[in-house]
């Protein structure tokens, strides 16, 4: 993170601003965030040079502390060359002047001293100005620097929002098989996921995990085998030989992620009855949940959009699990969602269960299955939709709430959201969604809208 700030020269107003600074600077490393402080930036020559810091330093955002008035060709300058979006800090040293106090000072140069460090909000207007005649994106956050929940929230949402721009950037995407033959909804352009997102997306072949099953060790399969008998309730006899293929197909796929350093991963493969790559994709949902769960997510049905919708989430310390509708309950005035496959099982309510299916479901073959329900209390709906040759991101709060699912060995919950569920369903189709969303815990919209804005995205709020 970038910082600085706008100052003027009256006796004791540098350093009261400095100590503004200093407090500021401390609350945003508070947040685990690399700082790059330059200080007090007064004039054409510094600011010049502060761009070519910031450029050089590969800042993700800078935030722009206007302690006092300040020349906006002070401030384009860094900002230019910066290239990077920016968040005006437009905060006060306290709530309100002390009027009488201030009145009876009497030194009209230590008044105007004085009256310039609460001076902030007066240039914000002209900066914005010419951040908008040069195209150049910037935010704001107008409060006070200490004893103010609102503005120390919103500087800690930008910071996360700017984490998790940065790890979006620097994310590998697998993407492995073949769409899910039919659903035209999930089809997306891959071009454009990299340019909105940044990244990397590396198409992967079946063939190549099912090779790599290959070079298991049988005390590799041991060791997932202990670990999955410690993650998960085993709802079988432990010793049936899907579960041995499935830490097989487990080990190989944690191989696959480290020779490609993937970072998320979407796939989907239907194969020939009874071909060996239809057998390794039928064993290989314990290891996507594993996956999942350390913060590499996996889709299915190659959705790459919910790939990227669910390293989101994730990367927010949300979770978010691979999710659809599957029913409406009017009589709780619920929303049952879910999906077979992978599910996040950091984020279930309990020990995650796993059941035997002798058929998936909508899927080729046959093999093991996890079951788990979201914890219940607040969670995060979120959609990346394209439409249009646009992306934007969907996103609605509601709670999840206890009651009976469908123990059908797939991810389910029911979540209940402000609208109603009637209305909710409507309000979010209504967007042009795929069907597929991420699911994860607490409300984070907020935290989401400003990753849109950092992004350039319009970000959709449906409650």
């Amino acid at each position: 993170m970038a910082l600085i700030h706008i100052g003027l020269n009256f006796p004791g107003l540098k350093e009261r601003l400095d100590n503004n600074l200093a407090f500021i600077e401390s609350t945003l490393a508070g947040t685990g965030s690399d700082i790059l402080n330059l200080g007090l930036i007064d004039n054409p020559g510094k600011a010049v040079e502060a761009g070519h810091t910031f450029r050089r330093a590969d800042v993700d955002i800078i935030f722009l502390y206007v302690g006092t008035y300040a020349l906006s060709a002070t401030v384009l300058p860094v900002v230019q060359r910066a290239k990077v979006p920016v968040i005006i800090l437009n905060l006060s040293p306290a709530a309100a002047i002390d009027y009488e106090t201030f009145n009876k000072t009497g030194d009209r140069n230590t008044m105007t001293g004085e009256w310039l460090t609460y001076c902030s909000a007066c240039p914000v207007p002209e900066i914005a100005n010419v951040f908008k005649r040069a195209g150049i994106r910037f935010f704001e956050v107008t409060g006070m620097i200490s004893g103010d929940k609102n503005s120390m929230i919103e500087m800690d949402e930008w910071v996360n929002a700017a984490r998790v721009a940065h790890t979006l950037s620097h994310n590998t995407l697998g993407a492995m098989g073949n769409y899910y033959p039919g659903m035209m909804d999930i089809y997306t352009d891959l071009t454009l996921q990299a340019v909105t997102f940044g990244g990397h997306i590396e198409i992967l072949e079946v063939d190549e995990l099912s090779a790599l099953t290959k070079t298991v060790t049988d005390n590799e399969i041991e060791c997932r085998l202990e670990e999955f008998r410690e993650v998960f309730d085993l709802r079988f006899d432990d010793n049936c030989i899907e579960l041995e293929k499935s830490a097989r197909t487990s080990v190989a796929l944690d191989a696959m992620v480290k020779k490609y350093g993937l970072g998320s991963l979407a796939y989907y493969y239907k194969g020939s009855a009874g071909s060996e790559n239809q057998e390794t994709i039928a064993s290989i949902i314990l290891g996507t949940s594993l996956l999942t769960a350390r913060g590499i997510p996996v889709a299915g049905e190659y959705e790459i959009k919910n790939a990227q919708a669910m390293k989101i989430m994730d990367s927010f310390g949300a979770g978010g699990s691979f999710t659809e509708y599957y029913a409406m309950d009017y009589t709780d005035d619920v929303v049952l969602m879910g999906h077979d496959g992978p599910g996040h099982i950091g984020i279930a309510d309990s020990k995650t269960r796993v059941r035997k299916l002798d058929q998936y479901h909508g899927k080729a073959s046959s093999g093991l299955s996890v079951e788990m329900s979201v914890r219940t209390g607040p969670v995060t709906c979120l959609s990346v939709i394209e439409i249009q040759g646009k992306i934007k991101l969907l996103v609605a709060e509601g709670e999840s709430v206890p009651g009976p699912i469908l123990e059908i060995g797939n991810t389910n919950s029911r979540y209940r959201f402000a609208p109603g569920a009637r209305r909710f369903v409507n309000l979010w189709n209504a967007e042009g969604p795929a069907h597929h969303c991420a699911i994860g815990i607490g409300h984070i919209a907020s935290k989401i809208k400003k990753l849109g804005d950092l992004l350039g995205l319009e970000t959709i709020r449906i409650c």
